[in-house]
């Protein structure tokens, strides 16, 4: 969601605060994951709206591969992630959101639904929707 994998880390330590400092809220301790799912969600989506925009890091703070590749799979690998990153962000963060959890997470659309908080059918449009633009997006991107 976040794009970032620094933000992200930081995003899920400021989920775990809030839960923490929260956790008289939690009313069914068998619903835990969905509740710090939806403190997560809900923090990411702030993040978002106050930032507005993607950074990147430079090149060089970039971190160093664990094992070596050649430079021609690390040009492609890049190319990959920045065409896949190009495509989420031609989606809303409600699509982004049900896209990634349903189809990179796995997870059912119903837990899906009371992560981002909507409806089950919400989220199913939401998913179909993504699916729709993203392969508008990759038709339009092949030579």
């Amino acid at each position: 969601m976040i794009g970032n994998a620094a933000d992200a880390q930081d995003l899920t330590q400021e989920a775990f605060l809030k839960a923490l400092a929260r956790r008289d809220q939690l009313k069914d301790e068998r619903k835990a994951a969905q509740w710090l799912g939806r403190i997560a969600h809900n923090t990411a989506i702030d993040f978002l709206r106050q930032r507005k925009k993607m950074t990147y890091c430079d090149l060089e703070a970039a971190p160093e591969p664990r094992h070596l590749e050649s430079p021609e799979r690390l040009v492609l690998r890049a190319e990959k992630q920045a065409y896949l990153a190009d495509g989420l962000r031609l989606l809303s963060e409600r699509e982004r959101a049900a896209l990634l959890l349903r189809d990179v997470e796995g997870l059912p659309a119903a837990d899906v639904a009371r992560q981002i908080g909507c409806s089950t059918a919400t989220v199913r449009s939401h998913i179909a929707n993504a699916r729709v633009k993203f392969r508008k997006y990759m038709k339009g991107r092949k030579p």
